[in-house]
C-alpha cells in the first residue's frame, strides 16, 4: 500500500511540475510554435525571406537583413515558392499577379491582404540608346491611347481572360530587322511558356510595339538577374520582365514610360 501511495504522489508531483511547462500532457493547451509565422509586414524582421534574385522583392527584402532577417535568393520565383511549401523559408516576396498563379497551383499557401510595396513597370534600354527609347515611347503611348495595352492586360488578368488576345495586323512590315527582348519567362502572366512559345502581357505588348516600329520581335529567355547586363552589353535591345523602375537600376540603364502598375506581395503558408 505504501508503494502504491508513493507512486501516486510521485506521479502527481511530475504532473504538477510539467503543468507549468506543458499543461500536464494536454496538447490543446500547449499551443503551436508561432515564432516563424508571418502575418503582416511587421513580422518580417528576423524571418527567412524567399525572393527571386535581382527583382524588386530582392532589393526591398535586403533592407530587412539589418533587422536580423535571412534572405534566400532563387533564380526563379517558382523555386522560392517551392521552398516556402517545404518549410525552408518563412515567406516569399514577389509580384502580385505571379503570386496569384503560384498560390493557385500550390495548395496550403495564401497571399497576405496587405501589399508590401507598390511599383510601376517599364521597359529598360541601354543608356546610350536614346533613339530606341524614344521610338518605344512613341509606339507605347499610341498603344495606350488606342486601348491596345489595356486589352492585352485584360486578356491575362481579371474576369475576361482569353477574350482579347493580341494579333499582329495583316501585312505588318518588319523590314527593319530584329529587336531582341531579354526576359525571364517564368513570371506568369507577364511572360511564360505556352508550349515552346513565350507569351504573356509583356510579350504581347512587345510584339505590338515591334509591329508599330517595323521590327521582328525575338524573345531571349534568361535569368532575371542577367537582363540588365544583356541590355547594357548590346546582346539584347531592350528588357521587359515585369521590371520596376528604381533609382538603383537607373544608374545602369534607362527606362521607357511605364505601361502598368503592380504590387509586391507576401506569400505565406495558410
Amino acid at each position: 500500500m505504501k508503494k502504491l501511495l508513493t507512486a501516486i504522489l510521485a506521479a502527481a508531483m511530475m504532473c504538477t511540475t510539467a503543468f507549468a511547462l506543458t499543461g500536464c500532457g494536454d496538447e490543446s493547451s500547449q499551443g503551436a510554435d508561432t515564432s516563424n509565422v508571418v502575418s503582416s509586414i511587421d513580422d518580417l524582421p528576423g524571418k527567412t525571406i524567399g525572393v527571386q534574385l535581382g527583382t524588386t522583392g530582392d532589393l526591398e527584402a535586403t533592407k530587412y537583413e539589418k533587422e536580423g532577417s535571412k534572405i534566400e535568393r532563387f533564380n526563379k520565383g517558382g523555386d522560392a515558392v517551392l521552398a516556402l511549401s517545404q518549410g525552408k523559408v518563412d515567406c516569399v516576396i514577389i509580384d502580385n499577379e505571379p503570386a496569384k498563379a503560384f498560390v493557385a497551383a500550390n495548395e496550403g499557401l495564401k497571399i497576405l491582404d496587405e501589399p508590401f510595396i507598390e511599383e510601376e513597370y517599364a521597359i529598360c534600354v541601354a543608356k546610350d540608346n536614346d533613339e530606341l527609347t524614344e521610338d518605344i515611347n512613341t509606339a507605347l503611348n499610341e498603344l495606350k491611347a488606342d486601348g491596345t495595352v489595356e486589352k492585352i492586360i485584360l486578356n491575362y488578368i481579371g474576369d475576361d481572360i482569353g477574350k482579347s488576345p493580341y494579333k499582329s495586323p495583316d501585312g505588318v512590315d518588319n523590314s527593319k530587322g530584329e529587336l531582341h527582348m531579354a526576359t525571364n519567362a517564368f513570371f506568369e502572366p507577364y511572360e511564360f511558356y505556352d508550349g515552346d512559345t513565350v507569351v504573356g502581357i509583356d510579350a504581347m505588348i512587345a510584339q505590338a510595339i515591334c509591329d508599330k516600329l517595323g521590327y521582328k520581335l525575338v524573345i531571349d529567355d534568361m535569368d532575371f538577374d542577367s537582363i540588365i547586363t544583356a541590355v547594357q552589353s548590346g546582346k539584347a535591345d531592350f528588357g521587359m520582365a515585369g521590371m520596376t523602375v528604381t533609382e538603383e537600376r537607373l544608374e545602369s540603364i534607362n527606362f521607357t514610360d511605364t505601361y502598368t502598375k503592380a504590387n509586391q506581395v507576401i506569400i505565406v503558408k495558410e
